[in-house]
């Protein structure tokens, strides 16, 4: 596994093994195509982290900051060996918490960018879908989940084998600014 794209392009990441399902380069590289206009200088949000692909490939593009929450021990170990790696400290935070628990602290419009992937296999990306229409955490919302799940309000979609993206975009939303 590696950053495909941007100032680190190339570079490998710590992984933690079978237990974490990586999002596959070619979706990452996809969401992360699909929402490059919103990346330069935005705050990002890796929900679901697991070894932070895709918040750090966000910040190989541009992004100026990306908040990682994760609670798998195993990921959040690989998930930190990787902020080491790319020496990234001042620029982000790890929370090790439960995904929806930091949700329901999190501010409205906190972030210009969530990247969120929770297991395929459950009704986590519904809940974090419903959390945001309902209180937008985030200006855009960029969803990874199984091409057969059906997601809750007006979205876009992409589907690439077995993965769907769902881009939500919240318009009245301004850009959340520094930390």
């Amino acid at each position: 596994m590696r950053i495909v794209a941007g100032q680190w392009a190339g570079r490998e990441l710590v992984s933690p093994g079978r237990r974490v399902r990586p999002t596959a380069e070619a979706v990452r590289a996809a969401a992360l195509d699909w929402v490059e206009r919103d990346l330069p200088d935005a705050r990002v949000l890796d929900l679901f982290a697991g070894t932070g692909a895709l918040g750090l490939e966000a910040l190989s593009r541009g992004a100026a900051s990306a908040d990682f929450v994760e609670r798998n021990p195993a990921a959040l170990h690989a998930l930190k060996a990787n902020v080491a790696r790319f020496r990234l400290k001042d620029r982000v935070r790890i929370f090790k918490k439960d995904a929806l628990a930091f949700l329901s602290g999190a501010g409205r419009g906190a972030y210009d960018l969530a990247l969120v992937d929770p297991p395929y296999t459950s009704a986590l990306s519904e809940r974090v879908v419903e959390r945001w229409l309902e209180h937008p955490f985030c200006r855009v919302l960029l969803v990874e989940c199984g091409k057969d799940r059906a997601l809750p309000g007006t979205h876009k979609r992409r589907v690439l084998g077995d993965t769907a993206l769902a881009l939500y975009v919240n318009r009245r939303a301004r850009p959340a600014g520094p930390r």
